[in-house]
């Protein structure tokens, strides 16, 4: 039986997002030239994200298609000419074959879907992930030093008993960095994501296509974040 595009969208988007973390890791070893050792911790955190936020953003896509439909029906140029001519024959013949209309982008719908998607949307994910992965790196801090600090031993600390406790949260703390960092993530989506929503809006019809085409750019993009995420 297969899954329900709400689910399938997230499990997609969580592979997706441990692949490019682990990218991130891959390219920090090589660019300072150290053994590659994967630490799961991150990996985990940035899977765990993806199982928050994927479900409400798939829902917010719903919301906007449904509010603002990226096609309408138009009649084609064949159902044009026939009108024109009032030649009711060709018109019936058209009808018969399904050529009197056909689904045409709605450029105004589009356009408003793009600026929702790129003022109210990417604010509110860029500030909650940064929230988000500020808290939980608090919440699972590991100085070094400490018992199952280096990245070898992650999945030993991943499976201990309080491995995250947000009773170590600084929460102004946390507020106050997810703050500085809000507008240079914003703006470094900007020179991505508009790119990325025109060809869904204008181009890729189903909410599921949409999120496939979104979590395949999110790859790149989520080696970005993973590389801040780790300084």
């Amino acid at each position: 039986m297969a899954l329900p595009p709400i689910v399938s969208a997230t499990i997609q988007s969580a592979v997706l997002s441990a692949t490019s973390n682990i990218l991130a890791q891959v390219l920090t070893a090589y660019q300072t030239e150290t053994s590659l050792v994967i630490d799961w911790v991150p990996v985990f955190q940035f899977v765990l994200y993806s199982f928050i936020n994927v479900p409400p953003n798939f829902l917010w896509q719903d919301l906007l298609e449904s509010a603002f439909p990226a096609y309408h029906m138009s009649p084609t140029p064949d159902a044009i000419a026939s009108a024109v001519a009032n030649d009711e024959k060709a018109l019936e013949r058209e009808e018969k074959e399904g050529k009197l209309v056909e689904p045409k982008l709605n450029i105004k719908n589009t356009a408003i879907k793009m600026v929702l998607d790129q003022t109210i949307g990417a604010a509110i994910n860029t500030f909650l992930f940064s929230l988000f992965m500020h808290s939980i790196q608090a919440a699972m801090t590991r100085p070094l030093g400490a018992p199952l600090s280096n990245p070898d031993q992650s999945i030993r600390y991943l499976t201990t008993r309080g491995a995250i406790d947000y009773g170590k949260v600084d929460w102004l703390g946390v507020v106050a960095r997810s703050r500085a960092e809000f507008f240079p993530l914003l703006v470094a989506g900007w020179g991505v994501w508009p790119f990325v929503s025109l060809i869904n809006f204008a181009f890729v019809k189903s909410i599921e296509g949409r999120n496939l085409v979104t979590s395949l750019a999110g790859v790149g993009w989520g080696v970005y974040v993973s590389l801040v995420a780790a300084r």
